[in-house]
């Protein structure tokens, strides 16, 4: 079974959640019969080597410095890539944006190895409204990362790859919420 097919049934076993008579309240504000935890794949060891695989393969050839996104859903994913690119002698660096910058230490919203001007990709695990998915790229620019690509994991398909699009026009899915439904 190839790496993607592989990824999606873990991700329909461990990460797939139907519950049609009492539907989950999403973080976004609404309501679902389904709700996609990535983490139980994210933090899987099966999963990360997986999901490095396949998203290097995805920014492989896009000359871009480091991979990240907001905390905490992009960072597994983002360290999976860094170290698989690293294995296949093409490393790409890591870096997270935090939701709120902190006051202590070196302070900031970006952290990881970048610096101003890196070309970088914006990762995310579910992307619903895309409203968390702005917020690092806002602060990925505002800390002065050309931000090259969205790359998420799981598209709910409510508007929220759109919505991005308005901002950062290549956005890519691994998987949509019909890939997870599908038998």
């Amino acid at each position: 079974m190839e790496a993607r097919e592989q990824l999606r049934q873990l991700l329909k076993q461990r990460s797939f959640l139907y519950r049609p008579d009492k539907p989950f309240k999403l973080a976004a504000g609404g309501e679902s019969p389904y709700y996609i935890d990535c983490r139980p794949v994210t933090h899987n060891a099966r999963g990360l080597a997986l999901i490095g695989g396949i998203v290097f393969e995805m920014v492989r050839g896009l000359k871009v410095q480091a991979v990240g996104g907001l905390t905490m859903g992009a960072d597994p994913i983002a360290h999976a890539v860094a170290v698989t690119s690293f294995l296949k002698g093409e490393p790409i660096n890591a870096f997270s944006v935090r939701k709120e910058a902190k006051e202590h230490g070196a302070g900031g919203l970006v952290v990881g190895d970048v610096r101003p001007g890196d070309r970088v990709v914006i990762l995310e695990d579910v992307i619903t409204t895309g409203r968390s998915t702005l917020q690092a790229v806002n602060g990925a620019r505002d800390f002065g990362l050309e931000v090259a690509r969205v790359i998420v994991l799981v598209d709910r398909g409510e508007g929220g790859r759109a919505a991005v699009q308005e901002v950062i026009p290549e956005v890519d899915a691994v998987f949509t919420v019909e890939d997870l439904k599908a038998v």
